[in-house]
C-alpha cells in the first residue's frame, strides 16, 4: 500500500496540476464518455493505456475473461448486465468494444476446468462454453488463442440478446466491436467480418 499512497502523492504534485481543468469540467458537466469497453479484470490489460486517452473517454467495465453474460433479467446480482445497461441507455456510448487478450487465466480454466475455483470462476467461465467447444470441435494448433479470439464473438453473440443493445445496433445508433491484445508484442488485433482476427 505504500508505493500506492506514494505514487497518488506524486500524481496531487505532478499530474494533478496539469489536469486540474479537466477534471473540474468532467466534475461540472458529467461523465459523457464515447465508448465503452469491456475488459479482461487482468493486471497486465489496461484498456486507458492501450488506446492512449485520458479521464472521461472510456467507460470500462472488467471481469474474469472480458465476458458478456446473455440477457437475463431476474432476482440475482448482475454488475456486467447493469454496467452495459447504465452505459447503452444512460451514457448512449456510441461503440461499445468487448476486449479480449492474449495469455488469458480465465480462458486457461475454460479449456481446463481443474483450473477453476469451484464458487465464482468455474460457473462464470461457463458463460464461454460454446466458444470452448468450438475451438475444441476444430483442434487448432493454439487452442488457448482461438478461444480468447472465440470468447469475445461469444460476448458479441450475447450483446445482441439485451434488448435495447440489439435495437441500437440495428440502427448503427451503437456499433459493436471485437478486439484482441497481445501482452506479449503489444499488438491489438480487430476482429474482420469473415471472423478473423487482423491487426489494427
Amino acid at each position: 500500500m505504500k508505493h500506492l499512497i506514494h505514487g497518488y502523492r506524486e500524481f496531487r504534485a505532478t499530474a494533478w496540476p496539469q489536469r486540474r481543468a479537466l477534471f473540474e469540467e468532467l466534475a461540472a458537466r458529467g461523465q459523457k464518455p464515447h465508448t465503452m469497453v469491456i475488459a479482461c479484470s487482468d493486471s497486465r490489460v489496461d484498456p486507458t493505456m492501450i488506446f492512449n486517452v485520458g479521464p472521461g473517454e472510456l467507460f470500462v467495465v472488467r471481469n474474469v475473461a472480458n465476458l458478456v453474460p446473455p440477457y437475463m433479467p431476474d432476482a440475482e446480482f448482475h454488475g456486467t448486465s447493469a454496467a452495459l445497461e447504465f452505459g447503452v441507455t444512460v451514457l448512449e456510448v456510441d461503440d461499445l468494444i468487448v476486449l479480449g487478450h492474449g495469455m488469458c487465466g480465465g480462458i486457461r480454466a475454460l479449456l481446463d476446468p481443474s483450473l477453476a475455483s469451484p464458487d465464482f470462476v468455474g460457473p462464470w467461465m461457463s458463460i464461454a462454453n460454446r466458444a470452448r467447444d468450438r475451438v475444441l470441435a476444430c483442434n487448432p494448433v493454439d487452442p488457448q488463442t482461438a478461444c480468447e479470439h472465440e470468447a469475445v464473438k461469444v460476448s458479441l453473440e450475447n450483446l445482441r440478446t439485451f434488448p435495447w443493445i440489439a435495437a441500437r445496433d440495428a440502427d448503427r445508433s451503437l456499433r459493436l466491436h471485437g478486439a484482441s491484445f497481445d501482452i506479449r508484442t503489444g499488438v491489438l488485433e480487430l476482429l474482420q467480418p469473415d471472423g478473423t482476427f487482423a491487426a489494427a
